[in-house]
């Protein structure tokens, strides 16, 4: 029997995480049921699950619907566009099954890239093999979630670029229910001998197809968002808070000026995986709390704020003046009231 490989390459990146990453979670569960329930596609598509962030990794490798189990996504730090090209061509080299003179191999493998941020990893080398080597015998479908998604990386890659604007659980929805329809129309399609792509016809006041735009290249962090890794003064279990931008006007000599803020989205609990997902080979970047605007509090223990500052660097929660111990270096703090303005290390997002 010839399978029908469908690869969906995840971001999992710092900016992805709340909403985003849970509608996605949720989203792949969804996609399983749906092709479950479909006997052509039972029958022929053979799903493999790969998550990039800082680094790109398979979760579930080619596996057949009757046995595939959704993984639980994880969460890391910067959207290495590039790693999971290369990671996405290794796993085709590496499971999808040629045609040969003795034997008809697998059909077209057609994947789904999901992504709602910009690369901060250099992309184009990669970029560049899969046009030269893959492009003409895989399917690429990438869509970007959210008005932050860097369609011009995207549209490099495939023709095949898609844009859901809006993000919200019912768009969320439509987009997954859109997915399921495109794989079972396609296998139904390559089931009655027609191997072009046939995809379901897109809701086009949802999820459009992406316009022509500008090539960007890479960059060392996502300017779209600010993240910043803090830990729980008391069970010492990391979080992160996540600031989205926020374009603002000023009157500066009598000019009006546009001032870049960002304003807190959320607090979100972590576990030491996150430092295993997140690209430790880059220089740290830095960010003044001035352009911050909004403290959470801490996730874990509900301490008023996740934003005190140790001399060490690292990022605390604390709930109010007085004495601490810091979760990163262990040294005793003295806090008290207010504090002024300070640089602090920010994620890549």
């Amino acid at each position: 029997m010839r399978r029908l490989p469908v690869f969906f390459v995840v971001d999992v990146s710092e900016s992805m995480v709340g909403e985003n990453l849970a509608r996605m979670q949720g989203g792949l569960q969804a996609v399983i049921r749906a092709l479950r329930a479909d006997p052509h596609a039972l029958e022929t598509v053979h799903a493999t699950v790969i998550a990039f962030a800082g680094v790109a990794r398979t979760l579930v490798s080619m596996t057949d619907l009757a046995t595939f189990e959704p993984p639980r996504l994880p969460i890391g730090g910067g959207t290495s566009l590039g790693a999971a090209l290369d990671h996405l061509m290794a796993e085709i080299d590496r499971t999808v099954q040629p045609t040969t003179e003795t034997r008809k191999g697998d059909w077209r493998p057609l994947v789904f890239l999901f992504t709602d941020g910009k690369p901060t990893d250099a992309f184009e080398p990669a970029i560049t093999r899969w046009r030269q080597k893959y492009a003409g015998r895989c399917d690429l479908v990438a869509i970007g979630l959210g008005r932050f998604a860097d369609l011009s990386a995207l549209q490099r890659l495939t023709e095949r670029t898609l844009l859901l604007e809006k993000t919200g659980e019912n768009d969320f929805k439509t987009l997954i229910q859109w997915v399921s329809a495109s794989v079972v129309a396609h296998s139904r399609s390559i089931g009655s001998g027609i191997e072009r792509l046939t995809l379901a016809k897109a809701d086009g006041n949802l999820l459009r197809l992406a316009e022509p735009l500008p090539g960007s290249g890479n960059v060392a962090v996502d300017a779209n968002y600010v993240v910043l890794t803090g830990r729980c003064q008391g069970s010492r279990a990391p979080y992160l808070m996540k600031y989205e931008r926020l374009q603002q006007s000023e009157l500066f000599r009598g000019h009006t000026v546009e001032v870049t803020m960002y304003q807190v989205a959320g607090c979100y609990p972590l576990t030491e995986e996150y430092f295993e997902w997140s690209d430790r080979s880059a220089p740290p970047q830095r960010i003044s709390t001035s352009e911050l605007i909004g403290a959470p509090s801490c996730p874990h223990c509900g301490n008023g704020s996740a934003f005190a500052h140790c001399a060490c660097g690292g990022l605390m929660c604390v709930d109010g003046p007085g004495e601490a111990q810091c979760p990163w270096c262990r040294r005793a703090i003295s806090f008290g009231e207010g504090g002024g303005e300070f640089d602090v290390n920010r994620g890549r997002g």
